[in-house]
């Protein structure tokens, strides 16, 4: 997470300093009338700027992961600028309007202020009307796009179809903001800096509309097998790939297509790469669309596979590890425990398992795999035991202060988990956890 807040600051106010070294009329006092051009075209600035690098992450491309600490921070950060430009541009839209409340009692209202036009060559001046009018459909269209991107209730595959429409948005956001941007900024950095993201985002919009995105990652596969695990409400799916496929490491994800119509979905890959083409993805019934897997996959059937991502990868460099994991959050785990028995690691593990209710058959085969990895299994049945706390864990592993800490599981149990921790001196990078919503 500290990655990724980094970057977030770094891109907003690095852009607000770059602006203020061209426009530094905020650096005194003014009445509103003076400000709010140079405010218009901060919030401009800054919308675009956001809106820009929130396009580039959604190329997923794998050579950004190490900088943001994998893709799913990555979808993370994405989410929090397109957020951000969409405040910025609603602020960007009121600052136009210029309500009467913003202005000193007695004021009246300047039109032409609000409409201000900047000089230059009479072919950019016939420009500005119709980037004035564009900016404006394209700012509602943002408005709404976003925010049914934001509504978790949304249907996925529709989530993907509309949200596909926002670099069409961002192309006509492009237009508006080359032609209505300043011309003195031409003479400073922040002028050919938000350029250069917005020539770059032009690129990754159209590799989006084209529907290119993660194509070189594919490969095509076929289910072998499918196993149901009505108890623990669990579906295990072998595939076998038929292209070629770079390998993957303990911990990392892949977008599986089993439907074209629904579209890719990211599921944990749970078994070790042999060199064989073989993937396996242990897949929890958590919405419709899981849920109803079971019913609608095959032996034989086609699957897309694009990937892997992920830095979820047990690399550490601390003498000892303690994993935590709830629910369908063993997944990872599992994966690395099948590579530590064929490839022993020095480094002492205790794996912490939360589960509601004590399966014999869950927890045999996880003794079996730890027994095999070399590792200390604690198996914590909720009803048995209760809550599992970082307090818990601490009592039982005095040594916890030299460990890193591997936690997958719900959201809200991972932030407690790092909360107490953290408090009691675990450094912040010491604790890893992946953010699975991506959206």
């Amino acid at each position: 997470m500290s990655r990724i807040i980094t970057v977030f600051w770094v891109l907003l106010l690095g852009l607000t300093a770059l602006w203020v070294a061209a426009d530094p009329v905020l650096l005194g006092v003014h009445p509103f009338k003076e400000v709010q051009q140079p405010l218009i075209q901060l919030t401009g600035v800054l919308a675009m700027g956001a809106m820009s690098v929130a396009m580039l992450l959604a190329l997923r491309s794998v050579a950004v992961e190490p900088y943001v600490g994998g893709l799913d921070k990555s979808y993370r950060l994405h989410k929090w600028l397109g957020v951000t430009a969409l405040v910025m541009a609603i602020a960007h839209w009121l600052l136009i309007s210029a309500p009467e409340w913003l202005r000193p009692a007695g004021e009246p209202r300047a039109r032409g202020a609000a409409r201000f036009v900047p000089p230059g060559p009479a072919w950019l001046r016939a420009l500005q009307g119709p980037a004035k009018g564009v900016g404006s459909w394209a700012l509602w269209g943002t408005v709404v796009l976003v925010v049914l991107a934001l509504l978790r209730w949304f249907p996925y595959r529709w989530f993907l179809r509309t949200h596909r429409l926002l670099a069409i948005v961002f192309l006509a956001l492009v237009f508006h903001a080359a032609v209505l941007l300043k011309l003195a900024y031409w003479k400073h950095t922040v002028a050919y800096v938000i350029a250069l993201l917005m020539a770059a985002a032009v690129v990754a919009a159209l590799y989006i509309l084209v529907r290119r995105v993660g194509r070189t990652r594919q490969a095509v596969g076929e289910i072998t097998s499918v196993s149901s695990h009505q108890d623990l409400q669990v579906l295990g799916v072998e595939v076998c790939l038929k292209d070629r496929w770079p390998g993957h490491v303990p911990g990392q994800f892949a977008f599986a297509t089993f439907d074209a119509a629904e579209g890719p979905h990211p599921f944990t890959i749970s078994s070790r790469w042999n060199d064989d083409g073989r993937l396996v993805f242990l897949i929890k019934g958590l919405g419709d669309y899981t849920r109803a897997l079971p019913t609608s996959l095959r032996t034989g059937s086609l699957v897309t596979v694009e990937g892997p991502y992920g830095r979820f990868n047990f690399r550490g460099a601390r003498e000892r590890q303690i994993w935590v994991s709830a629910g369908i959050g063993i997944t990872p785990f599992i994966s690395r425990m099948q590579e530590l028995a064929a490839n022993p690691d020095l480094r002492a593990v205790d794996l912490y398992h939360a589960t509601a209710d004590r399966n014999a058959h869950e927890v045999k085969q996880l003794r079996r795999l730890a027994a095999a990895a070399r590792i200390r299994l604690h198996v914590w049945v909720g009803k048995e035991q209760g809550r599992l706390t970082a307090g818990k864990i601490m009592e039982e592993l005095p040594d916890w202060r030299s460990a890193d800490v591997w936690f997958c599981g719900p959201v809200v149990f991972g932030k407690e988990l790092r909360k107490e921790f953290t408090h009691a001196g675990l450094p912040a990078g010491a604790f890893h956890q992946e953010l699975f919503h991506l959206r």
